[in-house]
């Protein structure tokens, strides 16, 4: 089984002639619904893709903690459920045997629960089985759950590529009592994603040769959307942190999952990505960084890199500083990477330069502005954690 190349954006969008502009493309499910109790309206909410018959792929934890409250409210409409339990990482072969045993069940949408990568597998099996994707996140850690494409990992978990799919998720769901009742370091991980939508939009927007993940300019609507998103983040963040260590739904917290997963997935995928990614899929390949780390405690650190390489280092100590106040890593050492070990940096960076989007950036990016960048990033977070401290980052990976 391949990286399905069943669907290309590129060859919707792209011109194909020379007199044809480059176009602006929106891309967005079609419904958001975000409260908390939110999960106990899903039998209603199935209405809009007319389920009679749902596939549910959920994460072993989220069955534990959901699983029979999910089943129950849609059953109490009279849609029945097909549960399987989803393995664990979004590879070719969880989604081929996922899509075997729930093509055989006779399903009519799939009902995706979890994490951003078994959301993203449950994107790619309901395009393999040609039915409606209905995602509900269980954590507000990263923007997946909006975006018409899933990240697709070896068995080991190293960023293999990406699948991109012709239809946005019919209906995503965020139940805010879910996400209030998981570990504070998931959110804070969603911070650090949803911070660097912003910046890479930015990057995308100057730079007019720039393109979004579906070969088309961003929108002024997805620019705008990146600017609230960081500037909800800066205001309420920490509130919202505060709130999840306490199991409590307030405003800030509902505003920022907000900002995590609508307007950041809305953010990357009509505004582009840049660096930051670029270096945040690139240390995956890293095995103690990826096995011990969060996506978005990695992007983190490659949106202070992707600054350094924009030479913009008071606005990188504006984002450093924030993250040290919530708990992101600012440091390679905080993510599991010797800065003086230039194998390891020079495998990061190797693997950096195969970024698809990296060319985003307006300015230089070959090996050794990449290299750079990342070590002065890491130079400045030593520096914040000597003036700050790092008691916010011991806590949550205590």
């Amino acid at each position: 089984m391949q990286i399905s190349e069943a669907y290309s954006p590129f060859a919707v969008f792209v011109p194909s002639a020379g007199a044809e502009a480059r176009p602006r493309v929106l891309i967005a499910p079609a419904r958001y619904v975000q409260g908390e109790g939110a999960l106990h309206g899903m039998g209603r909410y199935l209405q809009v893709v007319g389920a009679d018959r749902a596939g549910i792929l959920i994460s072993a934890g989220g069955e534990k903690r959901v699983g029979r409250r999910l089943v129950e409210t849609l059953a109490r409409a009279d849609v029945a459920a097909e549960v399987r339990i989803f393995g664990g990482e979004c590879s070719l072969a969880e989604i081929e045997a996922a899509s075997t045993d729930l093509r055989e069940a006779g399903i009519d949408c799939l009902v995706a629960v979890g994490g951003g990568k078994c959301v993203d597998t449950g994107k790619a099996v309901a395009f393999r089985l040609g039915v409606p994707v209905v995602i509900v996140p269980t954590l507000a850690s990263n923007d997946a759950p909006c975006s018409a494409l899933s990240v697709i990992y070896s068995p080991e978990g190293v960023s293999t590529g990406a699948e991109f799919y012709p239809d946005s998720p019919a209906l995503v769901v965020v139940d805010t009592r879910i996400v209030a009742d998981a570990p504070e370091r998931y959110l804070v991980a969603g911070l650090g994603d949803a911070m660097a939508t912003y910046y890479e939009a930015a990057v995308c927007s100057r730079n007019s040769e720039a393109m979004t993940c579906v070969g088309a300019r961003p929108t002024l609507a997805a620019s705008a959307i990146g600017l609230t998103c960081r500037d909800t983040l800066f205001e309420k963040g920490e509130a919202a942190a505060a709130a999840v260590a306490a199991s409590r739904v307030d405003s800030s917290l509902e505003d920022v999952v907000e900002a995590n997963t609508l307007l950041s997935g809305l953010g990357f995928e009509s505004g582009g990505v840049a660096a930051a990614h670029g270096y945040a899929q690139s240390f995956t390949v890293l095995p103690d960084t990826d096995a011990g780390f969060l996506h978005g405690e990695m992007v983190a650190m490659g949106t202070l890199a992707q600054l350094m390489l924009e030479d913009r280092e008071d606005e990188a100590r504006k984002v450093g500083s924030f993250f040290t106040r919530v708990g992101l890593p600012v440091q390679l050492s905080q993510i599991a990477v010797d800065p003086a070990d230039s194998a390891a940096i020079g495998t990061v960076v190797e693997a950096a330069l195969q970024f698809p989007f990296l060319g985003n950036m307006p300015g230089p990016t070959h090996g050794e502005a990449l290299e750079r960048a990342l070590l002065e990033a890491d130079r400045l977070g030593r520096a914040l954690a000597d003036e700050m401290g790092d008691a916010a980052y011991r806590r949550l990976h205590a």
